[in-house]
């Protein structure tokens, strides 16, 4: 650097002396001033920067004055909500329609066989058998006002896509199925919705759509099935009243039978998305165009700047398109004419598919990033391995306090390069939502990905997202401001103790993402959404100073696993509870685990009998309790006992801890009225179900 005393001479000097003083200098040191010049300009021109700041960052939302304590995203215009980004993109028929004209026809669909490389449908290819499918579907009676919904029942590929943009250009309604929700839920679906077309992609689908209708009178006329139906299946088919036909044939039907468009409007329907639930029959929330534009329009203006989109980028589809997260992603590109690639439809192969696709945007699930988490720090099995890592993060990590998110640091090429060329190497978007994750991986992940990372929050009933990190936001455990479609208000849980003016309460959403309702169910519309339009989520929020939203409860006690599956643990108690060995169950998990594990009190009366009946054993009840033959032998009958009562495997515990003492209304641990205090529990056994999941291998 250049010394005080040369720059004090240099304040001094006017231009006639400092000509004089330059010439007074050797070669070798105007040299060297040049290089220490050169240098220091080389840096100031390409050192990092950090990302422009969107708001004030210490205070991300803005109350709204006499508006119950509710907020608002501090990047909404006093104009409202926003509805639409795009003045020609008002529809999910538009926003194909912009794709179509901004891509300039490139790539859109693209989907590969194995240790192939990825094939690609134009946009124009899309559109045209877009309308051939569509128009057979009119052809075949569908219509908006009659007939309007249509069933899709595959895993993600190119013909799921296809399938929807039919619905939308002929203002139909498409309906998802998922073989997860179980062959009563999809018969229940199919009579619901009255759904007389079923797209499929696969016989073993149509051979369950064919079971669900056997024997009854039911609504199913025409099945579209993606590969070339046997004639034993069309005989099937014939027999329960069906026409059983390829895609192909389909779309020959609308091609010889072509129809003009039909344009949906903002406010009709778009897809009505049935969600899994946890008791009962799932629940149809119906959507329309205005609600997922207005949502993905949000999320486009919150990254208008600091993470545009273009036709370049490259989306990588594998998470299940029948639920909104995924189709929202896909909406997303589609507005832009991006380019979607789908997996092959085996989640073993999909680091193949995303070093062959290299994708630019990766949404994601806590559970895949808790694995890239684990196998990072797994792999820094030297003492020097991991020292080296922890410093590469820890430089990483302040870069990112500075608001400084790059991937061509040397750590970067050090480091964390192969982390990056795991997802194909060119991933500068990461979405993860369904599930909290937590802060310490979403922080690493951040810092080891060197993109940008955003933390979306939301359920189906409100599109998908309501609340969403800012670009170049670094602090983790929230979940974001309020999206600029929505505002947020937190209303009083009292027998929780959550007080709204404490900046506590179950989350309410209102804007034009909120959805219309669940299809011919006004009871539990009502219950979902009240009076006033807020739309109540079951969460229970805090907001934090800096005006962003914690998630921490919730409001009955139904939570998510880390693979966005939700469960209700008393219905799993009621089953457990019936084994002979056991007086009260104690079910935990949460949405930062992939697994249930249980608390589980034996019954000092049965014990002893059950022990010595099952196990041959015999000691007191404390000694029983403490041997693991017991506590084996327990956890097997409880699982039979799951089984026989229909629990999916999700639902099963898969560890628990035989404690000694009967929770009790003295010990604190039951209400008056003898019902489990969850939180009182959960605090109470906290030791021990770390150790629990600390030993269960996945």
């Amino acid at each position: 650097m250049l010394s005080q005393e040369f720059l004090q001479k240099l304040r001094l000097l006017d231009l006639d002396d400092l000509r004089q003083y330059f010439r007074g200098l050797s070669a070798p040191m105007l040299v060297s001033m040049g290089a220490v010049a050169a240098a220091t300009t080389y840096y100031l021109a390409t050192r990092p920067k950090a990302l422009p700041p969107l708001c004030d960052y210490r205070m991300q939302s803005i109350e709204i004055p006499g508006g119950e304590l509710a907020r608002q995203s501090a990047l909404q215009s006093g104009d409202g909500p926003i509805t639409y980004f795009y003045d020609d993109a008002k529809t999910m028929y538009e926003f194909f329609l912009r794709g179509v004209r901004i891509s300039d026809n490139g790539p859109c669909l693209g989907s590969r066989k194995p240790k192939q490389p990825y094939e690609w449908m134009s946009y124009r290819e899309v559109m045209e058998r877009t309308e051939n499918l569509g128009s057979a579907f009119l052809h075949k009676g569908h219509s908006k006002t009659t007939d309007p919904h249509i069933g899709i029942f595959s895993q993600n590929r190119p013909e799921w896509t296809i399938s929807e943009l039919a619905c939308y250009t002929y203002s139909l309604v498409s309906v998802p199925l998922y073989d997860t929700l179980g062959t009563e839920a999809i018969q229940y679906i199919i009579d619901k919705a009255s759904i007389s077309t079923i797209v499929c992609d696969v016989v073993d689908k149509v051979n369950l759509v064919l079971n669900c209708v056997k024997d009854r009178e039911h609504s199913v006329k025409t099945i579209v099935l993606m590969e070339t139906p046997s004639d034993e299946l069309v005989s099937r088919g014939q027999q329960a009243g069906i026409h059983i036909l390829s895609l192909q044939e389909m779309e020959a039907i609308g091609k010889s039978n072509h129809r003009q468009p039909v344009p949906p409007q903002p406010d009709d329907l778009a897809l009505i998305c049935f969600t899994s639930g946890t008791t009962g029959n799932p629940k149809g929330a119906m959507l329309t165009h205005k609600n997922i534009v207005s949502n993905c329009s949000a999320f486009i203006k919150l990254t208008e700047v600091s993470c545009p989109m273009s036709p370049s980028d490259v989306h990588i589809s594998f998470l299940p398109l029948a639920h909104m997260f995924e189709r929202l992603v896909q909406a997303l590109m589609i507005v832009q004419g991006a380019k979607i690639g789908f997996f092959q439809g085996d989640i073993r192969l999909l680091s193949d598919d995303l070093n062959t696709l290299r994708p630019t945007v990766f949404p994601v699930v806590p559970r895949l990033l808790n694995r890239m988490y684990d196998k990072i720090l797994g792999q820094a099995n030297t003492t020097l391995k991991r020292w080296l890592l922890n410093f590469a993060y820890r430089r990483k990590e302040a870069e990112m306090k500075k608001g400084i998110m790059r991937r061509d640091s040397i750590w970067d090429r050090l480091i964390f390069q192969k982390v990056q060329a795991s997802l194909g190497g060119r991933v500068r978007l990461i979405l993860t939502g369904a599930a909290p994750i937590s802060p310490t991986v979403l922080t690493f992940i951040r810092a080891a990905m060197g993109c940008q990372f955003y933390e979306g929050y939301g359920q189906t009933e409100c599109t998908a997202g309501c609340t969403m990190t800012m670009p170049g936001e670094w602090n983790a455990g929230h979940v974001g401001a309020p999206l600029p479609c929505n505002t947020i208000k937190l209303v009083d849980v009292p027998e929780m103790n959550y007080l709204a003016v404490n900046g506590e309460g179950e989350v309410c959403v209102k804007g034009p993402n909120v959805f219309q309702g669940y299809l011919k169910d006004p009871e539990r519309t009502a219950e979902a959404i009240d009076a006033d339009g807020w739309l109540h989520t079951g969460d229970i929020g805090k907001w934090l100073p800096n005006g962003t939203l914690k998630i921490m409860d919730r409001k009955k006690h139904i939570f998510k696993l880390a693979q966005g599956e939700y469960i209700a643990p008393e219905k799993i108690e009621n089953i457990y509870i019936r084994c002979d060995a056991v007086a009260q169950v104690f079910v935990h998990g949460d949405s930062l685990q992939a697994c249930l594990v249980a608390v589980v009190v034996p019954d000092p009366d049965f014990l002893s009998g059950w022990a010595k009946r099952t196990l041959g054993l015999e000691g007191s009840y404390q000694e029983l309790c403490g041997k693991a033959e017991v506590k084996a032998a327990i956890l097997e009958d409880m699982v039979r006992l799951g089984k026989e009562g229909g629990l999916k495997s999700f639902e099963q515990v898969k560890a628990i801890y035989v404690h000694t003492e009967l929770f009790s209304i003295e010990n604190g641990l039951l209400t008056p009225t003898l019902k489990a205090k969850r939180t009182e529990l959960r605090q109470h056994f906290r030791s021990q179900i770390e150790e629990l999941y600390a030993g269960i291998k996945l």
